[in-house]
């Protein structure tokens, strides 16, 4: 049986050498595609150690990270729903997010414990997890304890892969339900479009809560196989100094008026 999971397509897509680098991150640490592949199934291996329930949500609100786009991998691949919440979003915005989500499992940086915890709790949520980038959170510590190996969830492509809030209309922020099958077409169109080829590599300077950065920018160079120059933040001298170094930048309008300045 064919397994629709947008993981399954993106796995597929991985190099035949698993040991190449397939992220570097602008503090020198490399990923290899191998170490995506064992990071993401640990991570999924203790989603699914919780026992949560069909289509459970994983909100996440942490600063970016290769490990955090891992969670979200991870996510995809053990079945659940990614909910990824904006870093600038106070109590007052979590409170709402949350208790409309209802989330499984919050993952939040240690820093905003206390109080997401709060939140979380009184919205029924059982699992809280710190994320931090550098390294480090009580999700490593315990993903670190699971088995490497990760047999990827069976989806098909209408089931849920994504909740992401928008304000697209008057009002509150409204959930966009995305699904895999919906993620996979476009990250396939676009990386034809594009004309996306062997040997490119992609400068990553996006946040990772919007769909630029998590989905097309993220998919657009799994889909491809290509390896991703990771960058923290939208720095613009860096991202001039590692311009050289790739094939493929994405940016919104206010950082490329900031490249000029």
């Amino acid at each position: 049986m064919s397994n629709d999971n947008l993981f399954a397509a993106l796995r597929a897509a991985f190099p035949e050498r698993l040991d190449a680098v397939a992220i570097e991150t602008d503090s020198g640490l490399h990923y290899s595609w191998r170490d995506l592949d064992r990071a993401t199934a640990m991570m999924a291996n203790l989603l699914v150690s919780l026992k949560l329930p069909k289509g459970a949500r994983i909100a996440v609100q942490v600063e970016k990270s290769v490990e955090a786009a891992m969670l979200y991998l991870a996510t995809l691949r053990a079945g659940y729903v990614f909910l990824p919440l904006n870093t600038a979003y106070q109590s007052a915005e979590i409170d709402y997010f949350v208790g409309n989500a209802e989330p499984s499992v919050v993952v939040c940086s240690s820093k905003n414990l206390e109080w997401v915890s709060r939140i979380a709790k009184q919205a029924g949520t059982k699992h809280v997890f710190t994320l931090d980038d550098n390294r480090t959170g009580t999700l490593l510590a315990q993903a670190a304890k699971q088995s490497d190996r990760h047999k990827t969830a069976q989806k098909s492509p209408d089931d849920l892969a994504a909740i992401l809030y928008t304000s697209g209309t008057t009002g509150r922020s409204k959930g966009a339900m995305l699904t895999h099958g919906n993620l996979l077409s476009n990250a396939v169109m676009l990386k034809d479009y594009w004309g996306w080829k062997e040997g490119d590599v992609l400068i990553h300077a996006l946040p990772i809560f919007h769909v630029h950065g998590l989905f097309v920018a993220l998919h657009g160079a799994l889909i491809n196989g290509s390896k991703m120059i990771w960058l923290g933040k939208f720095d613009p001298a860096l991202v001039v100094r590692k311009l050289p170094e790739a094939t493929v930048f994405m940016g919104v309008p206010t950082l490329y008026v900031r490249l000029l300045q």
